[in-house]
């Protein structure tokens, strides 16, 4: 009887798991699940070989959906969405690299085998749960049939009128429900295929000749640089607004002594959390690149991307910076960079911090190294990318004199002098505090490789990719990130004077808010051939707009 009872117990927290980990609460399991009945009134009418062949299968599939409940609470946490059953398996490979240099190889191997014993014994323990329950209730039908029976009624009455445990129905539809959204997203997902091919195709900028192409920034080194989870949490959320603002004033400052302007707006990323390849080439393709499977037929399309659009003018050498990757990028054709430099190609011989391989200070100096600095040269289009903000935000690098950085051999002491990531992780509040301290590290960065090598034709564009995790938000569903356009040349900023962004590098609250995937198609257009007339108009509102915001900062 004790070992029926468990069985029956375990089988109840299968069916009523929840899939969200700020659901899992005592309350969670006060409930009544539908499935539960249902397949135990089944059980009982079947004669005894159709019950044992049925108790299997549906053993396993309370199980294996058990596991995808668990898939969904990771899923949950880090990216506000449910694990996908079609597209995110390649995911989970990412994932077991990020534990690997974040916590160790000892605790990815720990992970992984964590993983797989939790795959094979779940299914396991629940088909032989059901098996043993459902010959139990077999040999005592009548008694088994009344229980069935009152438990039914007690269902019907609690739907009926609505009664809820911990502000949830206690009348549960669980696994039902999470079968039907799978199947659902599933359709979706096929739908989805089709849908993106048609917006894939359609391309304003397609058939524009070459030599009609961003004729607004020829002789112009154009540096697009994003900056790992800046989202609108670090400039306004009031545990970091003071310290993160403050780097952005003084950069301003410092920019502005140096003769560049700047404008800043909002994108909405299409992720939140991670997927950072994602934002990037939602930017860049001007497609709304939100799940893999959009993301794996973009790159084995022919989308132009707006690397590729430089590059087809002739006037730029395209080049990445992608210390966050590590192996072979075939990704780098596509997106048409002349030349990508990984963490393997930086020269850095210092430690990980963590995930992120190269310190943000160190990869700006060697791309000055490498392809910035070098004379003689075409004026470069760059996409470089500052890793040193990704989670989990400990160890971090700091800050050191520009001339000692070397080969980066010097980051060895900071790193063993740096936070234990899994100390850091054991409080919510000390991962806040952590992921700003990265924010003004890479930003700090930025401003310092511009005050330092920034010349009068330079351009620079940089950006968050997309907000941080969960935990940082504080739940928070806004996908919003800062975009800034700096620049000398005052006519750069002329041709963004009607986008309504606010003069430096912080965002207003109220600037405009676009999706990622419009950026493609409206920097084309505003840095593309203009009239006379145009460009008059559009220096005469930019001068009303800067004396306006003068006076009213003065007042």
């Amino acid at each position: 009887m004790g070992t029926t009872a468990v069985c029956a117990l375990l089988l109840l927290a299968a069916l009523l798991l929840p899939d969200r980990l700020d659901l899992l609460t005592p309350a969670a399991f006060l409930r009544l699940p539908a499935e539960g009945i249902v397949l135990a009134a089944v059980l009982l009418i079947l004669p005894r070989r159709a019950r044992r062949v049925t108790a299997v299968p549906a053993g396993a599939a309370v199980g294996l959906l058990a596991l995808v409940k668990c898939l969904d609470m990771g899923f949950y946490s880090v990216l506000q969405r449910p694990f996908d059953l079609v597209l995110d398996w390649v995911l989970l490979d990412d994932a077991a690299d990020y534990v690997r240099e974040s916590f160790g190889r000892t605790s990815e191997v720990l992970a992984i085998a964590g993983g797989v014993l939790l795959a094979v014994a779940v299914p396991a323990v629940t088909v032989l749960a059901l098996v043993r329950v459902a010959e139990r209730m077999a040999r005592r039908r009548r008694s088994a049939g009344r229980v069935v029976l009152v438990l039914a009624v007690a269902w019907v009455t609690c739907a009926t009128f609505g009664l809820q445990a911990g502000g949830a129905p206690v009348a549960a539809t669980l696994d039902a429900q999470l079968v039907d959204d799978r199947v659902r997203a599933f359709r979706a997902g096929l739908a989805d295929a089709r849908v993106f091919a048609a917006e894939a195709s359609a391309d304003a900028f397609g058939n524009t000749p070459p030599d009609r192409l961003l004729t607004g920034l020829r002789g112009k080194d154009v540096l697009l640089t994003f900056v790992e989870s800046y989202g609108r949490t670090a400039i306004e959320d009031p545990a970091m607004a003071r310290q993160v603002g403050a780097v952005l004033r003084e950069g301003t400052a410092s920019l502005k002594a140096a003769g560049f302007g700047a404008r800043s707006g909002w994108l909405r990323a299409p992720v939140l959390g991670a997927g950072s390849w994602m934002c990037h080439a939602t930017l860049l393709s001007g497609l709304w690149i939100n799940n893999q499977q959009r993301y794996r037929n973009l790159v084995s399309g022919d989308r132009t991307t707006l690397n590729q659009y430089f590059r087809r003018t002739g006037a730029w050498r395209t080049v990445g910076v992608v210390p966050g990757v590590r192996r072979t990028w075939p990704e780098a054709r596509f997106f048409g960079l002349d030349r990508a430099y990984d963490s393997t190609h930086l020269g850095y011989r210092g430690p990980y911090f963590s995930w992120t391989p190269v310190p943000d200070q160190f990869t700006l100096e060697a791309f000055d190294r490498l392809e910035y600095g070098r004379r003689n040269r075409r004026p470069l289009m760059a996409e470089i990318v500052l890793a040193s903000s990704h989670q989990p935000w400990a160890p971090l690098p700091r800050m050191i004199d520009w001339k000692d950085l070397g080969d980066g051999s010097v980051f060895g002491p900071i790193r063993q002098a740096g936070k234990d990531p899994a100390e850091v992780w054991k409080d919510t509040d000390s991962v806040r505090t952590e992921y700003r301290a990265s924010i003004e590290y890479s930003l700090r960065s930025l401003f310092g490789f511009m005050r330092r090598h920034a010349r009068p034709n330079t351009v620079l564009v940089f950006l968050g990719d997309h907000q941080p995790r969960p935990e940082v938000v504080a739940g928070s569903p806004r996908r919003d990130v800062p975009v800034t356009i700096v620049a000398h040349d005052p006519a750069v900023l002329d041709r963004v004077a009607g986008w309504g962004w606010t003069p430096g590098l912080k965002p207003a609250p109220d600037a405009p808010i676009w999706a990622m995937n419009r950026f493609r198609d409206r920097f084309l257009t505003a840095f593309g051939p203009r009239d006379p007339g145009a460009a008059q108009a559009s220096r005469k509102a930019t001068a009303r707009r800067t004396n306006h915001s003068g006076s009213s900062s003065q007042g």
